[in-house]
């Protein structure tokens, strides 16, 4: 089958690099001509494990492509996919001017039927407005064409994009009957695109565009809700003694529960969670409902940073050099949105702390959003030569193997604070180190 996607940032990427591994004729439409340049040559504008591979295994077949003219993408193709950008706008809104462009352009263009499908994260809804706005453009052109707006929200985790795409945990599609679209048969349409996932058994779920539209927003901050309530408890180890890895193991065996984001540290961040939430809460208010949970989910987020922040800075002596491991919000990713990293070595140079920095991908992401007297090393060692503590930030694997005994032997003083919980303190300690975990 043919498909258009348009949008080749995170989403659109890896839809568009997996699609084609699929057999399906992919191309990829974009408006920034130097990202489709570098994307023909087969380089990723973004770091994601698996992905660079596959857009040059698709460039190769021929079965995938990459224009900055929508019209060219057009002809023959069934479905196409919205996978642009809806950044934070105003009040904490997904800004959704460029998926009703989209929408707008396409009607404006399209010659013939076509199913037209939201993958971008939008706000229940987005899909009827967006069907609403295309039926006047059409009508404003007299013409008959059939264009059904659908919903299939993606639900890919950042440095496993690739595998979630191919082996999806469940594939939701959101569409609502109309009768005008009978012929187009969208379900039809969207069964034959998924068909080498589901051969996999995995589940297809079909519902009201609607409920898909809330579905991942939904998903999103009921995740952030588990990571916000087991950072929550943090604070109640730290002024009794008890262990936030025991709380959680103890917690996360219960079958009702499960271990799955019950790992205590600084908080979330990234592109997904701190947006959704936000959004999500701005929804409801539109409608005049409160969300309590979802905004204590939020300002626990915040003030687990916060008290992270103040621990370092409570510790530290005047001037001090800190190391810093890790910069992207998480591992496998060199995704710096919302990252922890750019609060807390704001902090610190504030303070009049310097800092020297490593990130196995993510340093050129991250100077331009961090104080330029940062310094940054070729390696995790480096950063941490003569330093009075080191910081851990990201829980690279990298970090996990790391040689303690060297590493008090390279620092001047003796200071770990570890904001992911990836050391045991015993452990670091036997080094000759301090540990300061977070509900340890």
């Amino acid at each position: 089958m043919k498909i258009a996607i348009v949008g080749t940032g995170y989403v659109g990427l890896v839809s568009a690099a997996c699609f084609a591994e699929l057999g399906h004729e992919v191309i990829g439409v974009d408006i920034d001509a130097a990202k489709v340049a570098m994307l023909k040559q087969g380089k990723s504008p973004i770091y994601e494990p698996g992905l660079e591979e596959l857009l040059r295994s698709g460039l190769k077949s021929g079965r995938l492509s990459f224009t900055t003219k929508l019209a060219d993408a057009l002809p023959g193709t069934k479905i196409l996919f919205s996978a642009v950008a809806t950044p934070e706008g105003e009040g904490h809104r997904a800004d959704l001017r460029a998926v009703f462009a989209v929408s707008e352009t396409v009607a404006q263009t399209v010659d013939h039927d076509l199913v037209f499908v939201n993958k971008s994260t939008v706000p229940v809804g987005t899909g009827a407005e967006c069907q609403k706005r295309i039926d006047i453009v059409l009508k404003k052109r007299t013409s008959s064409l059939s264009v059904q707006v659908v919903s299939n929200p993606e639900f890919l985790r950042e440095g496993m994009a690739v595998p979630d795409t191919m082996m999806p945990d469940r594939i939701v599609v959101g569409l609502n009957d109309d009768p005008r679209f009978k012929k187009l048969n969208a379900k039809a349409l969207l069964e034959e695109l998924y068909r080498p996932i589901t051969r996999a058994n995995k589940p297809l779920l079909f519902m009201g565009r609607e409920s898909a539209e809330v579905v991942k927003y939904a998903s999103n901050a009921f995740l952030a809700t588990k990571i916000s309530f087991i950072n929550m408890l943090t604070e109640l180890c730290e002024k009794t003694g008890a262990n936030i890895r025991d709380i959680a193991t103890g917690m996360g065996l219960d079958n009702r529960i499960g271990p799955k984001f019950l790992h205590a540290g600084i908080g979330y961040g990234g592109s997904c969670f701190p947006k959704d939430v936000k959004a999500l809460l701005a929804t409801a208010k539109e409608h005049g409902l409160s969300m309590p949970i979802v905004e204590a989910t939020d300002k626990v987020n915040q003030k687990q940073r916060e008290r992270f922040i103040a621990k370092i800075l409570k510790t530290l002596s005047k001037k001090s050099h800190i190391g810093v491991w890790g910069l992207s919000f998480k591992p496998k990713t060199d995704d710096m949105r919302e990252a922890p990293s750019i609060d807390v070595i704001a902090a610190l140079t504030k303070a009049g702390h310097t800092v020297s920095a490593f990130d196995p991908v993510a340093m050129d992401r991250a100077k331009p959003l961090l104080p330029k007297k940062v310094t940054y090393t070729k390696d995790a060692i480096d950063a941490v030569k003569k330093a009075d503590a080191l910081l851990v930030l990201t829980e690279w694997d990298i970090f996990r193997g790391a040689d303690l005994g060297e590493v008090k032997k390279t620092m001047k003083g003796t200071l770990l604070f570890d904001g992911r919980n990836m050391y045991e303190p015993e452990e670091v300690e036997r080094e000759g180190l301090q540990y300061f975990g977070i509900g340890l």
